[in-house]
């Protein structure tokens, strides 16, 4: 049978259209899948002292997976981990996985060796800068070290996270070991880091933090 031009034609509109839509579709549900949250953090996001799949950064992912919320958690934190050392491997980390979010949890260790309050902040507010420049939603993580450093110094790093929180309009993530620390039972023989069991809880913490702020955009 005889087809003509204008036939032929008017068949592969009605052929492809639907496959391009289909494709369209297939795009938009890819890009949903390609959100990322980065932690940049220390030793208390890195698992210290235990397997990273305990880690509440791991937990947490498996947790969004059970739920089905589409964001890939990439664990930056490094044991040790101060602003200076974050502030140098910010911007490989944002060129490497490009991240939706970005949460910085850093500042313990500068806060532990006594580091000047003053340049703490600084380097907080460069992080936060230099996260929020990516185009990342940036949440900040408070943080807070034991009493023996003294009350005024105490009081001044605990409340810079505050300060700079503040100052960038970003979101303040409440410190995850605040109860948690308290109880010998989910610390580690150093008295500083969450044991195993106390993973699970950290877990669950940001997952109600983390969580409320992300979805609710």
């Amino acid at each position: 049978m005889f087809v003509s031009y204008r036939q032929f034609f008017a068949f592969l509109l009605i052929v492809l259209i639907p496959f391009h839509a289909l494709s369209d579709q297939e795009k938009s549900s890819s890009s949903a899948h390609e959100a990322t949250l980065l932690v940049v953090g220390d030793s208390l996001s890195a698992a210290y002292g235990l397997q990273q799949h305990q880690g509440w950064v791991s937990l947490l992912q498996k947790h969004w997976q059970n739920d089905n919320i589409p964001i890939d958690i990439v664990n930056a934190a490094v044991s040790g981990e101060t602003t200076d050392g974050g502030l140098a491997r910010l911007p490989r980390l944002i060129e490497q996985h490009m991240p939706s979010y970005i949460l910085i949890e850093l500042g313990g260790n500068d806060g532990l060796q006594g580091h000047n309050i003053k340049k703490i902040r600084n380097n907080l507010d460069a992080l936060v800068k230099a996260a929020k420049e990516s185009g990342a939603e940036v949440f900040l993580q408070q943080m807070q070290i034991p009493s023996n450093y003294g009350n005024r110094y105490t009081k001044m790093f605990t409340e810079s996270y505050s300060i700079v929180a503040e100052r960038n309009a970003i979101h303040l993530v409440p410190f995850f070991l605040e109860e948690i620390a308290l109880n010998d039972s989910l610390m580690q023989n150093d008295g500083i880091h969450p044991n195993a069991e106390a993973q699970p809880k950290i877990a669950e913490l940001m997952d109600k933090s983390l969580r409320s702020l992300i979805l609710a955009e």
